[in-house]
């Protein structure tokens, strides 16, 4: 393999067409249902061997964007994006349904899901998550990190920040499972009935590490939502710093014309 300016090694050809055919298909220039060129034709367009081909085909599909079928070539796989409705998606109906916002807009989409606890356990709150909680910097909060999948496909990284001396009387959020309706549901069993939430969105290129987590081509854009829940004391209880692909969410929301 050779190198870049500067020592760096160079990226291998066939990591560099597989990058292309991803964002072509992220861009919506394959759609779904469309067949990604055959192998002579990438060929062709390439100017490459069939082997460094087949190499990137198997980075593709590994990508989750594509599906194969026997006889007829690799095809674009149909994604429709999770829709967000912040004017339900957290209603208390659905969490005395047993349902987390998550499941509830997942299902309102026809999409399967699934949530994979990364990590539960005490840690030292970063310093915006502090700052938005009302602490101070370094006060131990609970951390719970999650990564989200969709159809088998990881769209969404999400770690909850919950301030200690809420939460050391509620050992269900210690949990892998929280139980029904998650931990926005425990938290009101115990009290803390909430009046709102706020969310905070920005737009941005993934990092190396994002891209892997989401199985992302290099500096897809993600969506970066914090969210904070606050209680009808006005406390802030929770605040989440997550993590989008960006071609899986729309956002929908609904704004009253008030005077």
């Amino acid at each position: 393999m050779g190198t870049a300016a500067g020592g760096e090694r160079s990226v291998p050809r066939y990591v560099q067409i597989a990058d292309e055919i991803v964002q072509q298909i992220r861009a919506g220039v394959l759609k779904p249902g469309d067949m990604v060129p055959s192998e002579s034709e990438l060929v062709d367009r390439y100017g490459v061997s069939g082997g460094t081909i087949r190499k990137a085909m198997v980075e593709v599909r590994a990508s989750g964007l594509v599906e194969t079928r026997h006889g007829k070539g690799s095809i674009v796989k149909d994604r429709p994006p999770v829709r967000h409705r912040s004017s339900d998606r957290f209603r208390r109906s659905h969490r005395r349904g047993g349902k987390a916002a998550y499941l509830a807009e997942s299902a309102q989409s026809g999409a399967t899901a699934k949530v994979s606890v990364l990590y539960t356990g005490p840690m030292e709150a970063p310093e915006d998550a502090a700052r938005r909680l009302g602490l101070d910097a370094g006060a131990q909060v609970l951390a719970r990190r999650r990564l989200y999948f969709r159809n088998g496909t990881p769209v969404e990284t999400a770690t909850s920040y919950l301030p200690w001396d809420v939460v050391k009387e509620i050992p269900e959020l210690f949990a892998e499972n929280p139980g029904g309706g998650g931990i926005y549901a425990r938290l009101e069993d115990h009290g803390h009935e909430f009046a709102e939430f706020v969310e905070t969105l920005q737009a941005r290129p993934a990092s190396k590490a994002e891209a892997s987590e989401l199985a992302l081509s290099p500096g897809a854009p993600v969506i970066h939502l914090i969210r904070e829940a606050r209680t009808t004391e006005g406390r802030v209880v929770e605040v989440c710093d997550t993590l989008m692909a960006a071609d899986q969410f729309v956002f929908e929301y609904r704004i009253p014309a008030a005077d």
